[in-house]
This record gives structure tokens, C-alpha cells and sequence, in this order.
């Protein structure tokens, strides 16, 4: 399994940013398995962005992006996106993505949002916001 980040750099407050997954070693529209984007800055532990279970027709969002951020996923590519909307300075952070197989049901957001329930990372992508 392979999940390569892209998408950071620098980014204005009140501006957009979206990022890229691509995963290698899961067909995102056939296997079963759970996602997550995730997002840390130094010495804080990994918050969690965004999830979802391919077993379930629902999205996570973390408290601190809900309606501002958008994931969408492009099965030809095998590709996740992460859209991020009126970004604020304290979005800013290296983003990571996520993976894990199996089927997952009825978690909830708390779970699906924690990094232990997921086992291949990405190397991660950073995003810098200026003011």
C-alpha cells in the first residue's frame, strides 16, 4: 500500500487549498477500507480532518474544518481530495493521509478520526498560510 500527498505550499487566509491523495494497493471504488485525512503541527498530536468507510455513505469532518472542507474521490485516478475553504491561519500544517482495510460500520466520528485505526500513512504535504 502507497498513499502519496500533493497539494501544499502556501495558501492566503481566506483562500482555498486542496490536496491530493493518491493511493496505491486499494481500488477506492471496489475494496473495502477506511480514510482519513489527518494534520499536525509541531509538538500537537495528529488531528484528524476527515474520514470515511467505504461501507458507509457518510463523511467525517473534525470540529475545527466542518464547513469549510469537502473530500471527493476520483476512482479512474484512484485519487482523494482534500478541499479546504476560507482557510484560516491555524490550518496551517503538514497533511497526511490515511488508510486501512476491512469493512467499518457505525465507528463514529470520534474513532474514525482518531490516527491509531489507520495503518499506511503518507509522507505528508505541508501547507503554509500567509496573512
Amino acid at each position: 500500500v502507497q498513499l502519496v500527498e500533493s497539494g501544499g505550499g502556501s495558501v492566503q487566509v481566506g483562500g482555498s487549498l486542496t490536496l491530493s491523495c493518491e493511493v496505491s494497493g486499494f481500488a477506492l471504488d471496489e475494496d473495502n477500507y477506511i480514510f482519513a485525512w489527518f494534520r499536525q503541527v509541531p509538538e500537537k498530536e495528529r488531528e484528524g480532518v476527515s474520514a470515511f468507510s467505504s461501507s458507509e455513505n457518510r463523511i467525517y469532518y473534525g470540529a475545527s474544518v466542518k464547513g469549510r472542507v469537502s473530500v471527493s474521490r476520483d476512482d479512474a485516478k484512484n485519487i482523494v481530495y482534500l478541499q479546504l475553504n476560507s482557510v484560516k491561519q491555524e490550518d496551517a500544517a503538514t497533511y497526511y493521509c490515511a488508510i486501512n482495510g476491512g469493512i467499518h460500520i457505525g465507528i463514529g466520528s470520534r474513532a474514525m478520526l482518531r490516527p491509531e485505526r489507520y495503518r499506511a500513512w503518507g509522507q505528508g504535504t505541508r501547507v503554509t498560510v500567509s496573512s
